[in-house]
């Protein structure tokens, strides 16, 4: 079992899949990509959106650019937001991807503070990175410094109690089925009173 600060999982998950380059995108025809996979006619999506049949038409043929109150009206009657309207689909790819991890099968990783078992370790490219995590550490002794990273966090208290300590805050005493979100560009750190070692979730975006 390899010894990694908590920091570094947070990395490796980012930078794993590589990168590649956004294609420009073509409103009209995603909004009309869109329009179809839901089975709507044209006359049937500007219903739904509170747009002129006309007008609908003229943004799916590029013969009109949109006001931003016609793109909220668009993301509205198609049930999306106004981002995924400018999101172009995955060629060549199905928006099913699914991944099952079995008790105990995680990608197990440790250090001297949590026993960290990633879940989900097969997917690439995710946009949130689950783990599971035994609290080791029992002081904030045992820490050097603040855990600090880019994106959001989630944290859900399996077993036992622990004590969520946050560079803005005052510490936290958390149970079972406890859960607390936050900024995890502020510094960080968790440990266990409980007599056993706490078992806890952590959920990271990675976007």
């Amino acid at each position: 079992m390899t010894k990694r600060d908590p920091k570094s999982l947070i990395s490796i998950a980012r930078n794993s899949g590589g990168q590649s380059e956004a294609e420009p995108l073509d409103l009209g025809m995603r909004v009309r990509e869109l329009r179809k996979a839901r089975d709507w006619t044209l006359e049937h999506a500007a219903n739904q959106a509170g747009l002129a049949r006309s007008t609908l038409s003229k943004i799916e043929n590029g013969q009109m650019s949109p006001t931003y109150d016609a793109l909220k009206k668009l993301a509205v009657g198609l049930e999306i937001s106004v981002p995924q309207l400018f999101t172009p689909p995955q060629r060549g790819q199905v928006n099913g991807r699914l991944t099952v991890t079995k008790t105990g099968e995680g990608a197990a990783h440790a250090t001297t503070t949590y026993e960290h078992e990633l879940l989900a370790d097969g997917l690439s490219r995710k946009q949130m990175l689950p783990y599971r995590a035994r609290v080791r550490a029992r002081s904030m002794d045992e820490f050097e410094g603040w855990v600090r990273h880019d994106g959001e966090e989630f944290l859900y208290v399996l077993t036992g109690v622990v004590w969520l300590y946050t560079e803005f805050y005052e510490p936290i005493e958390m149970r079972r089925g406890d859960s607390a979100y936050y900024d995890a560009a502020m510094g960080h750190n968790v440990i266990s009173s409980s007599d056993e070692d706490a078992t806890i979730l952590w959920v990271t975006s990675l976007a």
